[in-house]
């Protein structure tokens, strides 16, 4: 309800965890509550469950789980209404609507389906600027949706506790001049928003940073958020104004794509509509290799499909589920192969063909040598590879890259310094090479991309540089820039993805690949 959607449309699905029953007529009571309890929840708001999971016993020797029931919600939306959580402008009125409290669970599901009916229909008016499905107390939901845009919150209410629960309650920013027209006892009004960053509770008043820094702390000591490397150590930032003679393959008015599918690829599909939004016609191949035929089949139409491409966009994924010591190792294997090597050089050398390679395709991309060299060649200890996040762990979020080098017909669309922000999820995405085959890359214009935090400098903070890559760098080129190689998802974009989030997402690289080929 609370990002948009229609309570008329939500269904639910149940799963559960018990103990083992034996002959306890209390374990037995357990379940058939919970099973009481999703019959009167549906109900009282109307709700159908569409499906559920029964989940295995949760005891073991001498051991219980608590019992468990939890429900999954799910509905359909319109994108262009939903409601992001982050407060979004000073001076607002902030609301709460807040079922009545009854111990009569029906009832209560009847006021939640009520309330939640008056906020939807202000969702649809465009009257609701941000919304928060509060956890336990709107103390936590205030100071959560304060965060994003570091815009604090002054209470005003009376006598009201904000560290009482209200389940099934929503926190609301009222957009500029909107009342609540008549007396609704559901609706009660909180505070304003203010340009002050601090969350003032009238009796209490802390620092957005203050709360922000205990928020994001509480798991570090499991899930650190800064790397054990130096992350004040200054970055430069590289600006190649060079450029290179590659001349455009004229007459294509339909490129066509090659798109590898491998064991646990799972791009293939966001990166097949990328190409089809610039007019580049994509063929999906899924890589076989159940048997050593299925392989040699695999290879064999590979290297056939390869001889009509114009261009290559290996994907991302966990090939191999990331295998051991090295991920990649599976599709750099496959391209090695001598058909498949063969036609590789002859895209690249004769026909003047492109290639992509995208976090796991990035990595298959410079353990084959195609980033930075420009070829398929046996690499060794002295080449650049991808390793390991300097934090440890899997990084999923969304950060900024500034464009370094226009030398190639993928960045033909954008100008040195323009900053992109880009979805990244990847656990080894660490670019790290020797300090003089950095200052070939820097000197031949072939570093395409640097992180780099709100202020646009490059960086090595953990925060803005997810996997603490030497210089920063974020994409690699070939010598004659027609190759790229990127552990950002620019295939991941949409109108309506990132509201939440301002920025430019689209690098224009597949539009500026279609216009190499003659696309207009």
């Amino acid at each position: 309800m609370a990002a948009g959607a229609d309570v008329k449309d939500v269904y639910l699905s149940f799963q559960e965890f018990f103990e083992k029953l034996g002959s306890d007529p209390s374990r037995w009571g357990k379940p058939f509550a919970a099973l009481l309890g999703g019959l009167d929840a549906q109900l009282s708001l109307e709700c159908a469950s569409i499906g559920g999971k029964d989940s295995m016993s949760g005891s073991f020797m001498d051991l219980d789980v608590p019992p468990t029931l939890i429900s999954f919600a799910v509905s359909p939306a319109n994108a262009s209404q939903t409601v992001t959580g982050e407060f979004k402008q000073a001076d607002r009125k902030v609301v709460l609507f807040a079922p009545h409290k009854t111990q009569d669970l029906f009832a209560y599901g009847i006021n939640c389906k009520k309330t939640w009916e008056i906020f939807t229909d202000l969702v649809k008016q465009g009257k609701i600027a941000a919304s928060w499905a509060l956890d336990a107390h709107c103390a936590e939901g205030i100071a959560k949706m304060s965060f994003g845009n570091r815009i604090g919150f002054a209470a005003s209410a009376k006598d009201f506790d904000f560290f009482e629960e209200y389940n099934g309650a929503i926190i609301a920013e009222l957009c500029d001049g909107i009342s609540i027209d008549g007396d609704c006892f559901d609706i009660i009004e909180l505070g304003v928003t203010q340009n002050n960053p601090v969350v003032d509770l009238a009796n209490e008043s802390v620092s957005i940073d203050e709360l922000y820094a205990i928020n994001d702390g509480v798991l570090t000591g499991v899930y650190p958020t800064h790397s054990s490397v130096d992350e004040t150590k200054s970055v430069e930032a590289v600006s190649y104004h060079g450029q290179k003679s590659i001349p455009a393959v004229l007459g294509k008015a339909h490129p066509k794509a090659l798109i590898p599918v491998f064991p646990g690829t799972n791009c293939e599909y966001d990166s097949a509509r990328a190409l089809m939004s610039a007019g580049i016609d994509p063929e999906i191949m899924v890589i076989k290799n159940l048997s050593a035929s299925d392989v040699a089949r695999s290879v064999s139409e590979f290297a056939d499909a390869l001889g009509r491409s114009d261009l290559v966009f290996i994907p991302g994924g966990f090939s191999g589920g990331d295998e051991p010591d090295g991920s990649a190792k599976f599709i750099t294997a496959f391209f090695r192969n001598p058909a498949i090597k063969e036609q590789v050089g002859h895209l690249m050398d004769n026909r003047g063909g492109l290639m992509l390679g995208i976090c796991n395709g990035f990595q298959a991309l410079i353990k084959l040598g195609l980033v930075p060299y420009g070829k398929i060649i046996d690499t060794d200890a002295d080449c650049p590879t991808l390793t390991f996040n300097s934090i440890g762990r899997h990084q999923s979020k969304l950060v900024r890259t500034r464009i370094c080098s226009t030398a190639s017909p993928w960045l033909s669309g954008v100008s040195l310094g323009d900053i992109y922000t880009v979805a990244v999820s990847h656990g080894e995405g660490r670019f790290i090479a020797s300090d003089s085959v950095i200052k070939d890359l820097i000197t031949n214009g072939q570093i395409a991309t640097q992180y780099v935090d709100m202020q646009g400098n490059p960086t090595m903070d953990t925060t803005y540089n997810p996997n603490g890559s030497m210089m920063a760098i974020e994409g690699l080129l070939s010598p004659d820039g027609r190759i790229l190689g990127k552990m950002g998802h620019s295939e991941r974009i949409g109108k309506l993805l990132y509201r939440n989030v301002p920025g430019q997402y689209d690098m224009k690289l597949f539009e500026s690949a279609a216009k190499y080929f003659g696309k207009q």
